[in-house]
């Protein structure tokens, strides 16, 4: 069984607010990366479309001028993701984005963390 964890997260941004959003991002994949986090993907829905029962963008109850975004970060272990997200939130960078405005609904993200069972790198080879 893999042994890595990973904290995804989906949530809603506004349109108009995307630019914003992947600035803070990147911010935050540094600093993430910088305190010991393996990998960290934002990504912006592309082929994402509304279910009859259950989707992402019903998920976060999608107006229509919002994307959605799935992002997530991974880590060796969860004592590992612990260690890291000490780190990240002592890290002067993230309390100065914490105080400024919200680019986003926080309250219709959705997040966990999550122990990998099957994993599958592929090497790829030149």
């Amino acid at each position: 069984m893999a042994k890595n964890y990973v904290d995804g997260f989906v949530l809603p941004v506004p349109k108009k607010n995307v630019k914003a959003y992947v600035k803070m991002a990147t911010l935050c994949s540094k600093v993430w990366v910088e305190h010991g986090a393996l990998d960290y993907y934002e990504c912006a829905a592309d082929d994402v479309k509304k279910g009859k029962i259950t989707s992402f963008p019903q998920c976060v109850k999608l107006k229509k001028n919002e994307v959605v975004f799935f992002s997530y970060i991974t880590y060796r272990s969860r004592k590992h993701r612990d260690q890291v997200l000490k780190r990240v939130f002592k890290d002067g960078r993230m309390k100065q984005m914490c105080e400024s405005p919200n680019i986003f609904d926080m309250k219709r993200m959705i997040y966990g963390g999550f122990k990998t069972v099957v994993k599958l790198d592929k090497k790829v080879r030149r």
